[in-house]
């Protein structure tokens, strides 16, 4: 029988303002290390003269080892004004997953976790309150109660974040978490992903399916986007909508939404696990 290849590959975003010849130093770069690549997908804003890049290729007979890679194309990407990530396939992003009462997309999330459709670790829970502790039993899951208050919050978000630092969490999920995190606490931790049931920008803040009722709106949506400092306005990296009518009520709207934010916040997930997100400015590129 013939030798399996490996699998393992390596993936590297790029930013840098637009000029000629930029795919192809950055292909040439992979190329001329012996590298094959499987997947490239570029994109000029053209009003903001950058260029975007998502290049991914296999490392087996690349010709330099992981650790030297980066160095490497920082010789060619500096005199760009590149900024880049790399990424390698083989490293399993560890998650934290945050709750508040609502099950709905945590139970999404883990289910989609073991049948591996989601490539990823869910190493632990954090909620501000007890209720969902048996589900994290369930699947086996170390979970956090944490209350939280007016009072309290500077010194629980402190401990949130010693939690996380201590488990090394690549990324936290905000899955239903009723609570606006703060300044301090999102420049500590840069990766954070939210589900808002609406379409954004329209209905921030609480209970967006009673606004969008009191609206009379045709229809309701679900974002996923990345957290900032302004509430429910960080760059989004998925959307979906449902058709309601007249004859709908919140219920109705509430139900029919939390089927939405299940598949919008997977998919926001899984492509930023994917590494298929670059953000720029207050704004997204999403690679297919």
């Amino acid at each position: 029988m013939g030798k399996t290849r490996s699998k393992e590959t390596a993936t590297l975003l790029v930013s840098c303002p637009d000029q000629q010849g930029l795919v192809a130093k950055i292909a040439n770069f992979i190329y001329s290390n012996g590298g094959n690549i499987i997947h490239a997908d570029h994109h000029t804003d053209l009003e903001a003269g950058l260029f975007l890049s998502r290049i991914e290729w296999q490392l087996e007979g690349f010709n330099l080892p992981k650790d030297l890679i980066d160095a490497a194309f920082g010789a060619i990407a500096l005199p760009l004004k590149a900024t880049w990530q790399l990424h390698f396939s083989d490293i399993i992003p560890r998650l934290a997953i945050w709750v508040s009462k609502q099950d709905h997309c945590l139970y999404d999330l883990l289910w989609r976790i073991r049948a591996k459709e989601l490539k990823a670790e869910a190493v632990l829970i954090i909620s501000n309150h007890q209720d969902l502790a048996p589900v994290a039993q369930q699947f086996g899951i170390e979970y956090h109660y944490i209350p939280i208050t007016k009072e309290n919050k500077a010194e629980q978000e402190a401990k949130q974040i010693e939690i996380l630092k201590k488990a090394h969490i690549d990324l936290v999920i905000l899955a239903k978490y009723m609570q606006v995190l703060s300044p301090q606490f999102i420049q500590q931790i840069p990766n954070i992903i939210n589900i808002h049931h609406s379409f954004l920008p329209a209905f921030v803040g609480a209970k967006p399916y009673h606004q969008a009722y009191s609206r009379g709106v045709k229809i309701i949506g679900a974002t996923g986007h990345y957290v900032t400092q302004d509430l429910d306005a960080g760059p989004i990296i998925d959307q979906d909508v449902v058709r309601i009518s007249h004859r709908d009520t919140v219920a109705d709207l509430i139900r029919k939404g939390k089927d939405l934010e299940k598949i919008v916040l997977s998919r926001a997930v899984r492509l930023h696990l994917q590494q298929r997100v670059l953000v720029y400015g207050n704004k997204t590129v999403v690679f297919g």
